[in-house]
């Protein structure tokens, strides 16, 4: 996984760390029990203040992608979370609120805002499938090769 952060661009540094580890976790590129580097290193390679790190690992916790084990780092969850199902749903109607107000403005009509939503949510699946094929094909040894004699 690569993370980049881009200091043009007008969302915090934090939220950049947060958005591209959920979509690795979401795209399947972090599976469950997956290990983030730690708080220091990523920092370093980021060339970011531990702090910004902290701030995101912390986001990440509470949205229910990781979990952070005191003294041994922070571990993507499995998926579910801990929070009741009418709460995850709440917890995306401020973000689809934005997507409705943002293809408003851009004078973008019902249907193509769901097209669009369908298509991300099929291009997230075939991620996450390829990304779990690729893990199998690596935990499964080629056949081996007989050579005639």
């Amino acid at each position: 996984m690569i993370l980049n952060i881009h200091f043009d661009n007008p969302t915090p540094p934090y939220l950049q760390i947060v958005e591209q580890i959920s979509r690795a976790v979401a795209s399947g590129q972090l599976a469950t029990g997956d290990a983030l580097p730690s708080i220091r290193r990523l920092a370093e390679r980021l060339r970011v203040n531990r702090n910004t790190v902290d701030k995101a690992f912390r986001e990440l916790e509470q949205r229910g992608v990781v979990e952070i084990r005191r003294g041994k780092g922070a571990f993507v969850l499995d998926g579910g979370s801990p929070l009741d199902e009418r709460r995850r749903l709440d917890s995306l109607v401020g973000v689809l609120d934005q997507v409705v107000i943002q293809a408003h403005h851009l004078r973008i009509d019902a249907q193509d805002v769901l097209r669009l939503l369908e298509e991300r949510l099929r291009h997230f699946a075939e991620e996450r499938d390829q990304s779990r094929r690729g893990e199998q094909d690596a935990q499964d040894p080629p056949p081996s090769k007989q050579v005639a004699q």
